[in-house]
C-alpha cells in the first residue's frame, strides 16, 4: 500500500490476545505495529472526574492525571482531536466554546450495529460496586473533568455517543484512543465508549496504563487489585479491541 508522505502518523505499538489452537480455551499475546494518520486519530478521555463516591478509586486517577495531561498535550501538539467525555457534568460545560463546537456540529445518522460475537462474562466480580478502600454509599460526587487536565481552545465536549459519532465521521475520523476509567464499567459500557464505537465501525484502542478497574479484591477471582485490572485489560483485548502503552503516544509522531 502507498503511503500518503504528505500526512503525519503516529508509530503505534497494538497488543492483543490470540487464541493459541482453536478449542483450547488457551490465549496468548501478540504486539503488532501499526500506524495510524494523526488527522484520522482522536483521544478520547472518558469519566476522568474530579472526585468520586469511592475514595481508592479517587486517589488512582489524582496518580495518573499528571501523565494523561502530558499524554494529552503531546498528541494534540501532533495534531491529534482530544475529546473530554466527563459523564454526567455538561451543564458545567454548557457555555463552553468546546462543548458548543461538537453540539453544533453536523448530525451524522448511527449505522446498524456491526454483528459481533457475544463475549463471556467481565473475568471480575464487581456486583458490590467495586469498591475496595470500604467506601459503601454510592453518590455523585464529581461535578466537573479533574482540573489537572487541560481543555485547549481546539478540543470538544461531549458525553453523548451519537454526538461523538457524528463529530469523528463528520472529521473523517476512524480511530479513537480511549483513557480514563473504569475499564470493566465506563471504559466499555458508555454510548461513547469502547462497546458501542466498534459496533459502529470505529477502530478502538484501549490506553491501557491510564485506566482504572471498580474491583474489590474481597470479590472473585481474589486477586490484587491491579491483577483484576490487568484481567480486565486482558478481556477487552481479547473480545474488544488492542490495548497500548501512553508512552508509545509520547514517542509516537513518526
Amino acid at each position: 500500500m502507498v503511503q500518503d508522505t504528505s500526512k503525519d502518523y503516529l508509530d503505534l505499538n497494538l497488543r492483543t490476545q490470540v487464541v493459541t489452537r482453536e478449542g483450547s480455551g488457551l490465549w496468548e499475546q501478540a504486539t503488532v505495529p501499526k500506524r495510524f494518520p494523526v488527522d484520522e486519530t482522536a483521544l478520547l478521555l472518558c469519566d476522568v472526574w474530579d472526585d468520586h463516591w469511592c475514595s481508592g478509586a479517587a486517589r488512582r486517577v489524582d496518580a495518573m492525571v499528571g501523565r494523561m495531561n502530558e499524554v494529552v498535550a503531546s498528541v494534540r501538539e501532533a495534531g491529534v482531536q482530544i475529546i473530554h467525555a466527563p459523564s454526567g457534568t455538561m451543564q458545567f460545560y454548557a457555555l463552553t466554546p468546546q462543548r458548543r463546537r461538537i453540539v453544533d456540529s453536523p448530525k451524522i445518522e448511527t449505522p446498524e450495529s456491526l454483528d459481533l460475537p457475544i463475549p463471556p462474562p467481565l473475568p471480575i466480580d464487581d456486583s458490590d460496586g467495586g469498591c475496595d478502600t470500604g467506601d459503601e454509599t454510592q453518590r455523585r460526587a464529581w461535578t466537573r473533568q479533574h482540573a489537572a487536565i487541560e481543555i485547549a481552545d481546539e478540543d470538544v465536549i461531549s458525553d453523548d455517543g451519537d454526538e461523538i459519532y457524528s463529530f469523528l465521521r463528520g472529521s473523517g475520523i476512524a480511530n479513537l484512543l480511549v483513557m480514563g476509567v473504569h475499564t470493566n464499567m465506563c471504559v466499555l459500557n458508555r454510548s461513547f465508549a469502547i462497546k458501542q464505537m466498534t459496533t459502529w465501525g470505529i477502530r478502538c484502542v484501549l490506553v491501557r496504563d491510564l485506566t482504572d478497574t471498580m474491583y474489590n479484591p474481597a470479590k472473585a477471582p481474589y486477586v490484587s487489585h491491579d491483577r483484576g485490572t490487568e484481567l480486565v485489560v486482558e478481556y477487552i483485548e481479547r473480545h474488544w479491541c488492542p490495548s497500548m502503552l501512553s508512552r508509545d503516544l509520547l514517542e509516537a509522531r513518526a
